[in-house]
């Protein structure tokens, strides 16, 4: 199982992933992983934090949630975006970003011509 959430929905992902294990990775896209508190700590799953670079605050906010996860994780800053990556190119980033982290932990499906 993966898990995908944005803005708050990252926090209800991280609080899911932390009560349920067979969650195997979880993204988070310019979330506030922050609101997920205590369920932090409690998370297996890796987990990949991405932010735009211009959302200040919440770099901040992911920041210390990543310092509370005791799963593998990652923080990635995506240039040039804000917090709803509507910038021309930043939310192909985060599929991209998403992507690889989920073929990396929940392997990658099958090309559409080989099913």
């Amino acid at each position: 199982i993966g898990l995908f959430g944005a803005s708050t929905g990252a926090a209800a992902a991280l609080v899911a992933a932390a009560d349920e294990p067979r969650v195997a990775a979880v993204v988070s896209r310019g979330g506030r992983p922050d609101l997920a508190g205590d369920a932090l700590p409690r998370v297996q799953a890796p987990t990949l934090l991405i932010v735009g670079g211009l959302d200040y605050g919440v770099i901040e906010l992911n920041r210390d949630a990543q310092q509370l996860l005791r799963c593998r994780s990652r923080l990635d800053i995506v240039p040039g975006a804000t917090h709803l990556f509507e910038e021309p190119g930043t939310l192909d980033s985060v599929v991209e970003r998403a992507t690889l982290w989920f073929d990396e932990y929940l392997g990658a499906a099958p090309d559409v011509a080989d099913a």
